[in-house]
């Protein structure tokens, strides 16, 4: 590290100079809390929406990250994304999503007009205007920088930050080989959580819970806690297994899965997992579970092809791609896959103690067939009995979390390594976070981010400052 680098970094309140401690007051001091605001924010990709949600020309969303507004817009031309501020004074053109008429966008204040180009159609009484003051490139929409990927428009604030794919790295393979572009919502929620988005992250970049919050899970995971070591020896319930057994227990966890999340593991591929229970399988246990997990996969792709799927090669994929039960795309975005199906979050922060989280349930559906795609999430109370099982136990921790850790000067993290999984992940965004509020060149920080985003129960790494 560079005395240059090092400088900057040490300008940052409440840095991480511990890769294993992160210092409390990031989650909920004000100061810190507005210098993400400033540093952050403003020069980072952000996914800002599925592009089901704007599935004909005409069709917008807002989407909004604290003090700014952004409408993405499906024009003739494509997908762009403009300021939410109409040039003449400022006024918000839109509130929600919805979809344009001829007159396209239309100022509430002063009926100035705007097309989904971004182009400024009508100003009324042109006349009082100083003809400088209406020149095109001032009266037009301000855009914003737009790219996609994996069924999502992202957008940048920093037109000079590195591109999208830059940033993403090897995850954006890992998820193509999914066919993560062909997902479309069968579901959305979302919720107000009183706490700090960083803490809503973590709940999710790391497996270490699974035992005390999931029991639900843990009790079906074969050969649960083993990964933790000989100290985990008391907590593992399904030790000296028959294979059939094993078997049972795996379909069963992932039934389990399936109903706690949904898009986990897709109902139509539990109906096909349910039909693999008796299948012949070896007296070894391991082998069993490797057996079954072989099976299920090319089960699962053929009943999905005959239902006329465009579903990858399960059995393939497994093979040639690294596996995380959990992706996460740095600073705000998940994707979690198990079979064909996935889950997904989005989260963004609203105070220095409350978010805004989204769960998105994702499918492939089959080709030319319809979905009855969400155009809002279906918004409900943090602590709502209607939230699937998994998150609304996520969702149980996570305000006591952000009360307790007032009292708190550092939180610990197992920093894993020598096989075993660790809370890495949390120290490796959360180090790069300081690398935005030092103001540290955006080549490095698009470097760090390729190696932040590892996937789920990731080792303490090296970021590169």
């Amino acid at each position: 590290m560079s005395q240059d680098t090092r400088s900057k970094l040490d300008s940052v309140p409440f840095r991480i100079t511990h890769p294993e401690l992160i210092p409390t007051q990031r989650y909920y001091d004000e100061a810190f809390f507005k210098l993400e605001q400033e540093k952050l924010w403003p020069h980072v990709w952000q996914m800002a929406c599925r592009l089901e949600e704007i599935p004909e020309v005409g069709d917008y969303v807002v989407y909004e990250i604290l003090d700014r507004s952004v409408i993405v817009v499906r024009s003739k031309e494509g997908v762009k994304a403009f300021h939410n501020a109409c040039r003449h004074r400022g006024v918000k053109l839109v509130h929600g999503p919805g979809t344009c008429g001829e007159a396209g966008f239309v100022c509430p204040f002063h009926g100035w007009r705007f097309n989904t180009e971004g182009d400024c159609t009508f100003v009324f009484g042109k006349q009082i205007f100083s003809p400088e003051l209406l020149e095109k490139t001032e009266i037009d929409l301000a855009p914003v920088r737009i790219d996609f990927w994996a069924g999502c428009a992202f957008i940048n604030f920093d037109d000079a930050a590195p591109g999208l794919r830059e940033c993403l790295g090897p995850v954006a393979e890992r998820m193509e080989a999914r066919n993560a572009d062909m997902l479309r919502m069968e579901w959305w929620y979302g919720t107000v959580l009183p706490t700090n988005w960083k803490l809503a992250l973590e709940a999710f970049q790391e497996g270490y819970h699974v035992m005390q919050t999931h029991p639900q899970l843990h009790e079906r995971t074969y050969k649960a806690g083993r990964q933790y070591g000989p100290d985990a020896e008391g907590v593992m319930p399904n030790e000296d297994m028959a294979s059939r057994d094993v078997v049972n227990l795996t379909a069963d966890f992932l039934g389990r899965l399936s109903t706690g999340m949904a898009g986990m593991v897709h109902h139509t591929e539990v109906a096909v997992l349910e039909k693999l229970r008796d299948m012949d399988v070896p007296e070894d246990p391991d082998m069993a579970n490797m057996m079954f997990y072989g099976a299920a996969y090319s089960a699962v792709t053929e009943d999905a092809k005959a239902r006329g799927v465009p579903i990858f090669d399960l059995m393939q994929v497994a093979q040639s791609q690294e596996f995380h039960a959990v992706e996460y795309m740095f600073p705000h975005f998940f994707l979690l896959p198990m079979m064909g199906a996935m889950s997904s979050y989005r989260i963004r922060p609203l105070t220095a103690e409350t978010c805004f989280f989204e769960i998105w349930s994702l499918v492939i559906p089959p080709e030319g067939e319809a979905m009855d795609t969400p155009t809002e999430p279906t918004i409900l109370p943090y602590d709502s009995q209607d939230f699937p099982e998994i998150p609304r136990q996520d969702y149980s921790n996570l305000p006591i979390q952000q009360t307790g850790l007032h009292n708190l000067e550092f939180m610990r993290l197992g920093k894993g390594g020598n096989g075993l999984p660790g809370e890495g992940m949390i120290s490796n965004y959360q180090r790069l976070i300081d690398g935005y509020l030092a103001g540290l060149e955006s080549e490095s920080l698009a470097k760090a981010s390729q190696t932040v985003n590892s996937g789920f129960d990731a080792t303490v790494l090296d970021i590169g400052f």
